[in-house]
């Protein structure tokens, strides 16, 4: 299965990216923006294809399986960056991969996106993201959304909480959120539903 990682040079991203490489049946292709990212993919044996969210990007999906949506525009852009690369590119994405017969698609979201008007802060990052997710939902795809609790840069502890719902707002390591949609990306249970997930107990590869 071709995985096409959109985002892939992001910190979740590159963990999808070396997850992914690691597995049998999954082969990665990490979407980049910038020539000068193509190197650090290269020495790990990874494909690379160059493709921007703010221009026409459906080359990427040439002999696409599967996509992995890790995109976002980071907390230093403002509202119009969040609006094109969290919103528009999530939901452009999602009509290509149907334009060109892609059956699955794993979103990376984020907890409160199911319910932004209450946001405290964040409000308009959480807006976007709801807008993408439920867009999503409306689509024919195979789609799993996962929304992580406040990222981390420390080291992934291999276990994490994934609930539905009313999970407790927590943080999670990027390397297991990263982990998380690797496995989740080739589960049939996985179809359909939207999960969230912060640190916990439970081994990724026993969370379905």
């Amino acid at each position: 299965m071709r995985v096409l990682v959109i985002g892939a040079n992001g910190n979740v991203g590159k963990n999808i990216v070396k997850n992914i490489k690691n597995t049998k049946e999954l082969e990665p292709v990490a979407m980049i923006r910038k020539e000068e990212q193509i190197e650090y993919f290269n020495d790990i044996g990874v494909e690379t294809v160059l493709a921007d969210l703010e221009s026409n990007f459906e080359k990427a999906f040439n002999k696409i399986d599967a996509v992995i949506f890790a995109a976002g525009s980071g907390p230093n852009t403002g509202p119009d960056k969040t609006i094109i690369i969290d919103q528009e590119g999530a939901i452009e994405a999602a009509d290509l991969a149907m334009k060109n017969g892609v059956e699955r698609f794993v979103l990376l979201s984020s907890m409160g996106a199911d319910q932004p008007k209450e946001a405290s802060k964040g409000k308009f990052y959480l807006y976007a993201k709801h807008r993408a997710d439920e867009y999503l939902k409306s689509t024919n795809l195979n789609y799993t959304i996962v929304r992580p609790g406040a990222l981390t840069d420390d080291p992934g502890e291999g276990k994490v909480n994934l609930q539905e719902s009313g999970t407790e707002f927590g943080e999670v390591p990027r390397e297991d959120v990263a982990a998380v949609i690797v496995h989740l990306l080739t589960k049939k249970e996985a179809n359909g539903k939207v999960y969230e997930v912060v640190s916990g107990n439970t081994e990724v590869a026993n969370v379905l």
